[in-house]
Order: C-alpha cells, then structure tokens, then sequence
C-alpha cells in the first residue's frame, strides 16, 4: 500500500528540518508539507529540503526517497490536514506534526495494522523528547487514556485509509479539538490499531507553561469540549497551550 505523510506547519523553522531530514528515510511514497502563512522561514526551510516540488504519481514500491511538496493552505490545522489529504492520492494518510519523530520502522509497523481489513487506522504510542520524570509521566497518561478511550490526539501520529477519510468527511475544520471530533467519527467506522511503537514529541509547550498548569488546562479544555462547549468558544484558551 502507499502511504503519504502529511505535517501542517506554522512557524515551524527551528525544527521542521529535522523532522523532514528523519521521515524522509523512512520509505514512505509521499511528504507533504503545508504551510498555514508562516512569517518565519519554515517555507525556505522546507524547499532547502525538497529534492523536487512536482506532483508525482502515487504508485508503485515505496521509493528510497520519497517526493517533498510545501502546498500552502489558510492557517488552521484542520484546514491544513485536509488540504494536505487532497494533495495527493496515496492509500494511507499519515498526519504528523512538525516536531514529530516516527520510528524507524514506522511504515512497516502501519502497513502490518492495515493488512487487517477491518481495521480503518490507527496511532502510534508518543514519549517526549526530555528525560524529566514529569515527561514520562503525561506521556504513560496519554497512552492509557487513548488506549482505554479510542481517541487519539495529533502528538500520536494518527492514520487513516483514504477511503474512510472521504467516507466519513474529513476533518471538521474547527479552531481545535479536530483530531478528537476526527477520532469519534473514525471509530463508528472500524477497528483503531493503537500501536505500541512510540513517537518521539516536543515537551516544549509543557515546559513552557510548567507542566501541571498545562495539564491542569488542557483536560479542562478536553472535558469542556466533552461536554458541549463550542471549540469556537475554546480557542479563546488554547494560545496559552499551543
């Protein structure tokens, strides 16, 4: 199956390299970036990276090196992701954020999930990138509670079929919480694979903000969103947390 790998980015400079230079080793068909109007030099960045910047055919063996496209979009992740989706005709569609890193196997690890037809997608398991305890903490929480809910947030590396992408609408283009209202719809569908490989994240928003203050906010923004409160009225929040 060919998978495309899609990372939305705003002012992602600082680190976008590496994540490209990572997941462009990796085997996958198809990496796309898309830009929501950054004012930084993400985009200089990306383009320094890409061997080409041409649509080419979805098809075939995995290439050593796949292709690299910036495609631009309005700024908004939800906007970004389905703009990203729609630019390319992959079977798979890997969302990742920028400061992301997949494991080495990570394209074996998702084709071997898929190769069970009921299964519609999946996620992968996420640790931080700083070795504090309080890390290792939100991230063991993060994966139980994905695990026990069948929700996945964007830090875990969400796929999906295109197939059920398109049957099932996309991602609802709302301010936040598009990954979790993505995920509700995404398991009337079929059957999640969580795996049990990690992604490796940025615990930058954690430590900037102090950790249990960005814990203690950003589950009250989640039962907030859990109980009915528009995420129109939430984003009002959610720059302290980004």
């Amino acid at each position: 199956m060919t998978i495309a790998v899609i990372i939305p980015v705003l002012n992602e400079a600082r680190g976008i390299g590496q994540t490209l230079s990572r997941t462009a080793t990796l085997g996958f068909d198809d990496l796309i970036i898309v830009d929501g109007g950054s004012s930084d030099q993400t985009c200089a960045v990306v383009e320094s990276h890409a061997g080409h910047l041409q649509s080419r055919p979805c098809s075939g063996p995995a290439p050593a090196s796949p292709a690299v496209r910036l495609l631009k979009a309005p700024a908004g992740r939800a906007r970004q992701l389905n703009a990203g989706a729609a630019g390319n005709r992959c079977e798979v569609l890997l969302f990742l954020h920028a400061d992301t890193q997949l494991p080495s196997n990570a394209r074996q690890a998702i084709s071997t999930a898929l190769s069970d037809k009921a299964c519609v997608g999946g996620r992968f398991d996420v640790r931080f990138d700083s070795p504090r305890p309080i890390a290792r903490l939100v991230g063991s929480m993060m994966n139980l509670r994905s695990r026990w809910s069948g929700i996945a947030t964007g830090d875990q590396a969400l796929f999906v079929r295109r197939e059920v992408f398109e049957q099932i609408g996309r991602f609802a283009e709302i301010p936040l919480m598009e990954d979790i209202e993505f995920c509700r719809r995404l398991k009337r569908a079929g059957r999640l694979a969580p795996l049990r490989t990690q992604v490796v994240t940025a615990f930058r928003r954690w430590e900037r903000n102090g950790p249990f203050r960005t814990i203690l906010l950003m589950w009250t923004l989640r039962f907030l969103y859990w109980i009915g409160v528009s995420p129109y009225r939430l984003q009002h929040f959610y720059p302290i947390v980004r």
